[in-house]
């Protein structure tokens, strides 16, 4: 009986111990569990002290936006004719450069083409094929201090030295909301007359010796309507190349010299397409004395 009981009381004991031991070792293992949180904790607070950053942020969108210099915006916002800051910046529909529109408005009068690219803007109005691009204006007035008001004091002193009166900027009128289907947008600002039917070309082929002096003509591409004759023509070169009256115009299509009762519908009728050029009628002018 002896064995029996003193082995019967070993196994509580044995137990007892067991669970002490084993509650030993989950302390051991909380105080691991523990001092890995603080190091942890020590690695996220190191982290944030090193890149700047709260609350587990690495980075913000404040910190990604980056200040640069004018200087790198300056050659997309500069017209390549004047070499200042766009004012009144316009687009050409064809190639979409910019430029001023003073700028390119007085390069079309000698050229229809592009100054950038050299393409050929239009035939014989360059003009119809222009757009103010309002969106990149403002754009340049918010990068250039004080451009928009230089621009607008230098505008009110020109009127005013002149006298003339000062013009008022256009407000934007509101738009009714239509009803139904929407109208359709125009395509372009300008039209042409239906009377202008007729685009010429006129090409200068020389001038004799003492003709005098007489100013080169600024607009070779002229559209007008086909009733014009020859006569209009010569006229119109007399006033724009302020001609002597001895002096003599002398105009020519293809190999035909023409006379002043002649019509420019006439001619393109009778000569045909050798007269026209990209549908354009060519015709050449030169100077010569008239005889005494």
């Amino acid at each position: 009986g002896a064995p029996s009981c003193s082995g019967s009381r070993s196994l509580p004991f044995e137990f007892e111990r067991g669970r002490s031991e084993s509650s030993g070792d989950e302390d051991d293992d909380d105080e691991d569990d523990e001092e890995e949180e603080v190091e942890e904790e020590e690695m996220e607070s190191d982290t944030r002290a090193r890149f700047g950053a709260d609350d587990g942020e690495l980075d913000s969108d404040d910190d990604r936006e980056r200040m640069i210099n004018l200087s790198e915006l300056t050659p997309y916002i500069l017209c390549s004719i004047c070499k200042g800051y766009f004012i009144d910046a316009t687009t050409i529909t064809e190639c979409l450069h910019t430029f001023c529109k003073s700028c390119i408005v007085r390069h079309f009068y000698y050229s229809n083409r592009c100054p950038k690219c050299n393409i050929v803007v239009h035939q014989t109005q360059p003009l119809y094929n222009i757009r103010l691009d309002r969106q990149l204006q403002d754009i340049v007035y918010k990068l250039v201090v004080n451009l928009e008001e230089r621009e607008k004091k230098q505008m009110h002193d020109f009127y005013k030295e002149r006298g003339l009166e000062v013009p008022k900027p256009a407000v934007p009128q509101p738009v009714p909301p239509s009803r139904g289907r929407p109208r359709k947008v125009l395509g372009s600002v300008f039209r042409i007359p239906p009377e202008l039917d007729i685009s010429i070309l006129l090409e200068f082929i020389g001038a004799n010796e003492g003709t005098g002096n007489f100013k080169p003509l600024e607009k070779k591409f002229v559209r007008v309507s086909g009733e014009a004759t020859i006569g209009h023509v010569e006229k119109f070169l007399r006033r724009k190349m302020d001609l002597d009256p001895a002096c003599q115009v002398d105009i020519i299509c293809g190999d035909h010299l023409l006379e002043h009762y002649q019509t420019l519908r006439e001619i393109r009728q009778v000569i045909g397409e050798s007269a026209v050029q990209d549908g354009l009628l060519v015709l050449h002018y030169g100077l010569v004395v008239s005889p005494l």
